[in-house]
């Protein structure tokens, strides 16, 4: 059949994978970061330079962030990071006192490929892979309370709401999936 005519890929039938995020990937994910899905959700687009300096210094030391591309079927098509709760700083979570604690971000990078549990598997994905650590005690997000989308993709993953806080970015529904959560 001709590619043009296949189906849309969906959730059903997907192969997952990450790998972290390169030097050599910064212009993609600076294209990435100015699509109107993303600014909508993460706020102005920032300049290639910025993008440089902030998603650079976490390629260089990811003790603190841990940048990821998503990968489907070994096609980049999605950015997600991983960052220990407890003292990430910058008035961000600032009474974690739990080590174990991971928060996490994402958003696939084609608006055509949002609504069809892409986002759901990635974030499944990822979030098994970092409770495969032991040290690891839960994992938690905070989207926007207006952004059905991401928390209707973070419930199907597992995640429940534990209500609004407020960040530095704002107000933010903060979500959580616990070690053996049941999933939808």
């Amino acid at each position: 059949m001709d590619s043009a005519l296949r189906a849309p890929q969906t959730a059903t039938a997907v192969n997952i994978n990450f790998r972290p995020l390169q030097a050599a990937d910064l212009p993609l994910l600076h294209g990435w970061l100015a699509r109107p899905h993303w600014t909508e959700w993460w706020g102005e687009a920032p300049t290639l330079a910025e993008v440089e300096a902030e998603y650079g210094a976490w390629i260089k030391d990811p003790s603190q962030v841990q940048p990821h591309i998503a990968l489907l079927d070994g096609v980049p098509f999605a950015y997600i990071q991983s960052y220990v709760a407890k003292g990430s700083g910058d008035g961000w979570w600032e009474n974690e006192t739990d080590p174990g604690v991971r928060g996490i971000d994402q958003s696939i990078a084609d608006p055509a490929q949002l609504g069809r549990g892409l986002g759901t598997a990635m974030v499944k994905a990822f979030v098994a892979r970092l409770l495969a650590d032991p040290q690891v005690t839960h994992i938690q997000t905070d989207p926007d309370p207006r952004n059905a989308r991401a928390i209707r993709c973070y419930e199907k993953a597992g995640f429940r709401a534990v209500g609004e806080v407020q960040t530095p970015d704002g107000t933010a529904l903060l979500m959580v999936c616990r070690r053996g959560a049941p999933k939808k």
